[in-house]
């Protein structure tokens, strides 16, 4: 069953449990599928209001990008999961023998690029939430501007927990010159909206006279 079909309680029995999926991959795109609900929302309580008439094209643009997005983030849940179960079965291949260790080697180094690319693209998804998110805070509804501030955290939680699990599997590989690739993208995109989002949360906290 797809993750997003769970409830909530038995999604965070299973994340809570031994099982290596969901992990923190999975989380940091639900986390991003929140963010992106909470940006919509802020779009809904904005459209149809005489006093932002004015934002009601961008605000409706907003509404179709942000729930594309909170798809997108719900399917890289199960992405994520999929593409990390060939990973967990390498680990326990065995490596007795010259030849089993080669082979896990290769078996590996396929999984290991195979599970990048979820987290990766979970960050990436992230940098296109950040624009949504800074035009609900900057031209939505201003009663909602507190949950623009919340969907600005839970971007930037994604994109920080995204990263960690770009690493972890980048560390593994033989290829470094490929890992250091991904790494690179990831540090950019992390130094990027990172700070940009936390930008944002700050410039919310401060209307709000925090």
């Amino acid at each position: 069953m797809p993750y997003c079909k769970h409830t909530i309680d038995d999604f965070l029995v299973e994340l809570s449990s031994k099982a290596p999926i969901p992990g923190g991959g999975g989380a940091s795109a639900l986390v991003g599928a929140l963010s992106c609900a909470l940006t919509h929302m802020v779009g809904a309580l904005t459209v149809g209001k005489p006093k932002y008439a004015a934002s009601e094209p961008e605000m409706n643009e907003l509404l179709a990008r942000s729930e594309a997005l909170r798809e997108r983030f719900l399917a890289l849940m199960d992405e994520d999961a999929a593409s990390f179960e060939p990973l967990a079965q390498a680990y326990r291949l065995p490596k007795d023998t010259d030849e089993e260790r080669s082979i896990k080697a290769s078996v590996m180094e396929a999984a290991l690029k195979s599970a990048v690319l979820p987290p990766l693209a979970i960050m990436e998804a992230c940098a296109e939430a950040f624009p949504l998110i800074a035009l609900s805070a900057e031209k939505g509804s201003t009663v909602a501007v507190s949950d623009a501030g919340v969907a600005a955290s839970f971007c930037r939680a994604a994109l920080e927990g995204a990263s960690l699990n770009v690493f972890i599997n980048t560390n593994g590989m033989q290829d470094r010159a490929y890992a250091e690739s991904l790494n690179s993208r990831a540090r950019q995109l992390l130094a990027q909206y990172g700070e940009a989002l936390d930008d944002l949360f700050r410039s919310i906290v401060a209307r709000l006279g925090a």
